[in-house]
């Protein structure tokens, strides 16, 4: 269990690996994902190692299987996911897999450049023919009286007096449909409207062969006269990218091509539907093992860029890395080692050994699927220190605790947690489909958290006794109106009651109040008009209790991280003093309300002085306030020797801690140097052993040495100055921390007003209904109820819920041990690369 609490024991290990057996021994090491490899080679450049071919050919084959796989997806055919893990191919079985893909890719490169060519052939066929069939009808419109009557303008002035019509020319082609204004009106302005344009839509889009779209396009003919206008015809044909296809001038031509063409594009259907159907093999057969040789390739390139960061000896058999790994794995990464030295066939062992070194380990905390979300939860706010304590354990317990203070409703817990039990009741099946959306995998990665807030919240709920707004009566009220109808019990009558739709709750008249509500809240303060006023009260202590008692656990737990790195100095004039100073305020505080609620009754309630007004007077050392009475008797001289007591730890803290530190780096600078005669005396160290012991002192006090770096009185001075920063905040953020615990007031009560009013202003409309169609009124109501509950109450209030609870932990829990500046532990690991989150 003490992984738990505490991140791995992290070692720098040295591998000693021989060269046939490097790639077999890297490749275990991969699957076991338990080493981080450290690059032993910074200077030398990434194109100047020792495996970079290796690395460029696995480079040239993971191109290949992309090409194919675009193809794949283009086709739309699935690809098939086993979920098989392959073992990595060994070297000498790079020139298979080469040439699998290099005759793959040959193929489909092949087959599309043909299929293109045929699909180009076919466009042009297909729209030939309907130039063909289209210039016929518009040659058969012009033998109309009104259109050849038209076409007469185009006569030759010499020859139209003797009404002999001249011969036009004329161009047929097929233009893009959106083309055809600008394309009729720059005709018209360059040939000054000597030609006469003729159009028509065709009817069924037509696929482009190079991008595969589908185009509309429309047929066109124009009639001229001269070939002055015909090369400008030309020319404005070619600028708009219009096909222009020849054309016979006799019907009986036009009929003859027609039927040629039309007995080539059968030809032609059946060739592309041969092509298409054998390109969907290949493409079904690659389908099938994509997948397989995208981990292959993968695999094998990792191992290469992993190999490069070794160094090689000076016989060249030898391969030497550098790896950190967890002291507890040391014996599975010796049995990887075993295990792929067998697999190359050497006869020579590989060597693990451990080295003794100065560095900084990086920070490895053990998770599972259900601990992980929460340690993202504390990586998010920096990685730990390496070896101090992990806030994940506890986060786990009071991140949904304050969450569902906030979000305390039986009905919207209850629908939240259904949400999550969902998500992990299917994790394995929804996992499987790979779900790329961003927002998915980021609620699903939090399952748990969510399941555990929503349980959380059904408890807050009974505690509150709040579902949908709505109080549920389970155990009958503590509450009675029956004494008001007596003599002693006042003027009440039944034309009271029904009079007034709501009445103040008062436990001063004896008898209303029999006795406490078994399990939270009693539901009768729901209708209650005093309802908030006792609400207020009792979240804000509420609020304030948990957040001093949050806070000063995380105090607590700086305690063993003293004991661990053994800073004794931390102990005594660090953790003892931010105690005693929280405890003597704010813990007293919690004392107070505590003491006030069981020192008070219904009756005497009302002359219960405030206890903000008494915490300010302490302060003050104010006692004769005549508004606030004391609390209990001696209540003075108590509180201001808990005042002096908190004042006396700031110096503690700020001077005394200085000042000791001050002292021992004189000692270890000036003991033993002492010399008489120019012989030194003494048994201390010398100057250089205290300069080293400083440093050594400093490295493992990261706190206290991280200004102290240099010795002398400078740093110093900046190590003071970084204390008293250090206290100010502690000592002032005690103060601003526990205000910021009210939160859990503040947005409890929010919850319940917002969830009251979407009752009020929605739900109670339809159930307020008593006629015929209020069934079906209140269908649509409630579907509107619905969805505002999870919209606005479930979704936006529940975020809001998480940023504040992430932000209480954040900064007023974790900043009291946690310092948050250590390195995360990213291990050589194959399941990582193929997931993505390898850095290639």
């Amino acid at each position: 269990m003490g992984e738990l609490f505490r991140s791995e024991e992290m070692t720098l290990a040295q591998l000693f690996l021989q060269s046939e057996a490097a790639y077999c021994c890297v490749s275990e090491l991969g699957e076991l994902g338990m080493v981080q490899f450290r690059d032993l080679n910074p200077d030398v450049n990434v194109f100047q190692r020792k495996f970079v071919n290796e690395v460029r050919r696995c480079e040239e084959m993971d191109r290949k299987l992309r090409f194919v796989e675009k193809e794949i997806k283009k086709a739309n055919i699935p690809t098939v996911d086993t979920g098989e893990n392959p073992e990595v191919p060994f070297p000498r079985d790079m020139i298979d897999l080469e040439a699998t893909f290099e005759k793959l890719e040959n193929e489909l490169k092949e087959i599309n450049t043909n299929q293109e060519a045929l699909k180009k052939n076919f466009l042009e066929l297909t729209e030939l023919k309907h130039i063909l069939r289209r210039t016929q009808q518009f040659f058969d419109e012009m033998e109309d009286p009104n259109l050849l009557e038209e076409s007469s303008s185009l006569l030759d002035p010499n020859e139209a007096g003797r009404g002999a019509p001249l011969r036009l020319g004329f161009v047929a082609g097929v233009i893009n449909r959106e083309r055809i204004p600008t394309f009729e009106r720059m005709l018209w302005r360059v040939c000054r409207g000597n030609v006469f344009l003729r159009q028509a839509e065709i009817e069924d889009p037509l696929e482009d062969p190079t991008t595969g779209d589908q185009v509309h396009k429309s047929v066109f003919i124009i009639f001229f006269q001269g070939d002055q206008l015909k090369n400008r015809v030309k020319k404005i044909c070619e600028g708009f990218r219009a096909s222009l296809y020849p054309c016979p001038e006799t019907p009986q031509e036009r009929k003859e091509m027609a039927a040629g063409v039309n007995t080539r594009i059968d030809d032609l259907q059946m060739v592309l539907n041969q092509t298409e159907d054998h390109r969907q093999r290949v493409l079904q057969a690659a389908a099938k093992t994509m997948r397989v040789w995208f981990i292959k390739v993968r695999k094998m390139k990792a191992i290469y860029h992993t190999l490069n960061l070794c160094n090689i000896d000076v016989t060249q058999k030898c391969l030497i890395a550098e790896v950190w790994c967890p002291v507890s794995d040391l014996d599975s990464i010796q049995f990887a080692l075993r295990r792929g030295t067998e697999r190359s066939g050497s006869t020579v062992p590989s060597i693990l050994n451990r080295m003794q070194t100065k560095q900084t380990p990086p920070t490895y905390n053990k998770t599972n699927k259900f601990t992980s979300g929460f340690q993202n939860i504390v990586d998010a706010y920096g990685i730990g220190t390496y070896r101090e304590i992990n806030p994940a354990p506890y986060t786990i317990i009071t991140f949904p605790f304050l969450f569902a203070v906030m979000f305390g409703d039986m009905g919207h817990g209850l629908l939240m947690t259904c949400a999550a039990l969902y998500l992990v009741i299917r994790e394995s099946r929804l996992l499987a489909q790979k779900n790329e959306n961003e927002m998915f995998n980021m609620v699903f990665a939090g399952r748990y958290i969510i399941l555990l807030m929503g349980v959380f919240s059904i408890y807050t709920g009974i505690i509150y006794n709040d579902c949908f707004s709505k109080s549920l009566n389970m155990f009958g009220s503590g509450w009675s109106v029956r004494p008001m109808f007596s003599p002693k019990g006042g003027n009440w009558t039944f034309e009271t009651i029904e009079g007034n739709s709501v009445l103040q709750l008062n436990p001063a008249v004896p008898g209303v109040f029999e006795g406490p509500y078994p399990l939270g809240i009693d539901p009768i303060w729901n209708i209650a008009t005093n309802k908030l006023t006792f609400l207020n009260s009792f979240k804000m202590k509420m609020s304030v209790i948990l957040g001093v008692i949050h806070m000063l656990f995380g105090v607590t737990l700086s305690l063993f991280n003293h004991l661990y790195f053994k800073k004794p100095l931390n102990i005594f004039l660090g953790f003892i003093p931010e105690i005693v100073f929280m405890s003597s305020l704010f813990g007293y505080l919690v004392l107070l309300i505590f003491y006030k609620w069981t020192a008070y009754d219904a009756q005497t309630s009302k002359d219960a002085p405030s206890l903000l007004i008494a915490f300010i007077n302490m302060f003050l050392f104010n006692y004769s306030d005549p508004t606030n009475k004391p609390l209990y008797r001696g209540q003075m001289g108590i509180q201001s020797l808990l005042v002096l007591i908190a004042l006396a730890c700031v110096p503690c803290m700020l001077v005394v801690k200085t000042m000791i530190v001050r002292r021992q780096y004189l000692w270890k600078k000036h003991l033993g140097t002492q010399k008489f005669g120019g012989v030194r005396v003494g048994n201390g160290p010398t100057e250089d052993e205290a300069e080293i012991m400083q440093h050594d002192q400093l490295s493992q006090h990261s706190e206290d040495g991280d200004e102290v770096r240099k010795q002398n009185w400078f740093n110093f001075t900046d190590f003071a100055v970084h204390q008293a920063i250090h206290t100010i905040e502690y000592c002032l953020g005690c103060i601003s921390n526990t205000a910021s615990y009210l939160r859990l007031w503040a947005l409890s009560l929010a919850h319940a007003q917002l969830s009251e009013v979407l009752w009020g202003m929605v739900m109670h409309l339809g159930l307020a209904s008593r006629s015929g169609g209020g069934f079906f009124g209140l269908s649509i109501i409630f579907s509107a109820f619905a969805t505002l509950t999870v919209c606005i109450l479930l979704i936006m209030e529940g975020l809001s819920a998480f940023l504040h609870a992430l932000r209480l932990h954040w900064v007023e829990f974790q900043n009291k041990f946690y310092t948050g500046q250590g390195f995360k532990f990213v291990p050589f690991s194959f399941e990582s690369i193929l997931e993505g989150r390898f850095d290639e």
